[in-house]
């Protein structure tokens, strides 16, 4: 069980992308998350150490310089980036809906992901949506049970 339907390479907040399941129609939407921690604030190890007992140790040996200065200027990039805000951080969250009608906006979600990357082609965002799937399909088939039981109860008590 997943989603055919992928993600752009370049997505917006609000983009969005379906599957139909067992006639449970989900949705899985991009919203900005709305925490302002830059990337270096949220990832400890985000910027590169020469320290063996520091976040971020490149490790030892050979061209140790050379895989230093690499990584000092890959996270100078994505943090130039998320300046620019070229990129951003993004909950995937899925609805559920069935005929129509709406089970629930929210069924699941997953805070903190990353959109439009520097080098990344968002095809993760694709794979966190199919991940999350089995979960809001179980959300739906709870809405509908419990809609039947209310239904079924309100008649046995006429």
């Amino acid at each position: 069980m997943t989603f055919i339907e992928r993600f752009q390479t370049f997505v917006c907040q609000g983009d969005s992308i379906d599957t139909e399941v067992e006639g449970y129609l989900i949705t899985a939407r991009i919203v900005r998350d709305d925490c302002p921690d830059a990337p270096d604030e949220r990832q400890n190890g985000f910027w590169p150490s020469l320290y063996q007992d520091a976040p971020g140790f490149i490790g030892a040996g050979n061209g140790w310089r050379a895989r230093f200065d690499a990584a000092q200027a890959r996270a100078e990039e994505v943090m130039r980036a998320w300046r620019a805000d070229e990129w951003f951080y993004c909950g995937i969250v899925l609805s559920v809906s069935l005929e129509g009608v709406i089970l629930d906006a929210h069924a699941v979600s997953l805070w903190g992901v990353e959109v439009n990357y520097p080098g990344s082609d968002n095809s993760y965002l694709t794979e966190v949506a199919s991940e999350l799937l089995p979960e809001a399909l179980d959300v739906g088939r709870t809405s509908v049970a419990r809609m039947c039981s209310a239904l079924i109860g309100g008649e046995t008590r006429q």
